[in-house]
């Protein structure tokens, strides 16, 4: 019987392969990146404000850019993530560029286990939630791991998103909404090149609004908002249209694309 664990082996080692594929993509633009260019993107900056001398938690933070882009803008950050090529890049960067961001190699569930600070701030941002079957456990690690009056902030592709088949020449919706089941996906490339010759392999779980909301309602989180966008900042998905902000819409906008939350730890 394939287990949690065995999912979780399988999309590591997908992303130590992505990470190579990736650190040479436009889409990531380390060159850019390393001459100063913020991989930060507006809802993120606005919503985080000034994090100067502020503590901040970066979760699923790949290898390290918008980590280490924090870290430019004055916080104390740590980042991790599952894979181990993710990390040691997000390492080398920190070294190479003179920031003092700390790196840990963990899934984001057990972070608990590797890190006992508590931060300003807990982050994680686009393409994350969907590689945990569950989200209570997450849900109370990021209350373990926020001071009283700390923020934790996501924005994250909308739900809806999730619920169609990317892999046909035309999108078709084939995943519920609310789907138990995990998900599994195998194909040639990976959003940063579509052209890369990589095979990813991808166990993933479907997660509503609501159970977003409820796992960190149950955590002891308050919710400040919970907004939903017609646009994405990344050409991601088949057939967008950029817009004069440079943000991308589908043709008919007739569902969210990304969604932004705010939550407060009161007690």
């Amino acid at each position: 019987m394939t287990t949690n664990k065995d999912y979780f082996k399988t999309n590591k080692n997908t992303w130590n392969e992505k990470v190579k594929v990736h650190a040479k993509s436009e889409m990531y633009h380390l060159d850019d990146f390393k001459k100063g260019k913020s991989s930060l993107m507006p809802y993120e900056l606005k919503a985080l404000g000034d994090v100067n001398g502020k503590s901040l938690l970066h979760l699923q933070c790949h290898f390290g850019q918008d980590t280490l882009s924090w870290s430019r803008l004055g916080a104390k950050c740590t980042g991790v993530d599952l894979s181990d090529e993710g990390i040691k890049l997000a390492k080398q960067l920190n070294e190479e560029l003179k920031l003092d961001a700390n790196f840990i190699c963990c899934n984001v569930l057990d972070t608990s286990d590797f890190i006992k600070d508590t931060f300003d701030v807990v982050f994680t941002s686009y393409g994350v939630i969907g590689w945990l079957p569950n989200l209570r456990p997450w849900g109370n690690m990021i209350a373990e791991r926020l001071n009283k009056g700390g923020m934790f902030y996501m924005v994250e592709f909308h739900p809806i998103v999730w619920m169609f088949d990317y892999l046909e020449d035309k999108p078709v919706m084939k995943y519920g909404y609310m789907q138990e089941d995990v998900i599994y996906e195998e194909y040639e490339g990976t959003y940063a090149n579509n052209n890369s010759k990589m095979i990813s392999k991808e166990y993933g779980w479907n997660h509503g609004l609501g159970e977003v909301i409820t796992a960190l309602t149950e955590a002891g989180l308050h919710i400040d908002y919970l907004n939903e966008h017609d646009e994405s900042p990344y050409n991601v998905l088949p057939d967008l249209i950029e817009t004069e902000s440079g943000m991308f819409v589908t043709k008919d906008k007739l569902y969210p694309l990304i969604f932004t939350l705010k939550a407060t730890k009161l007690k």
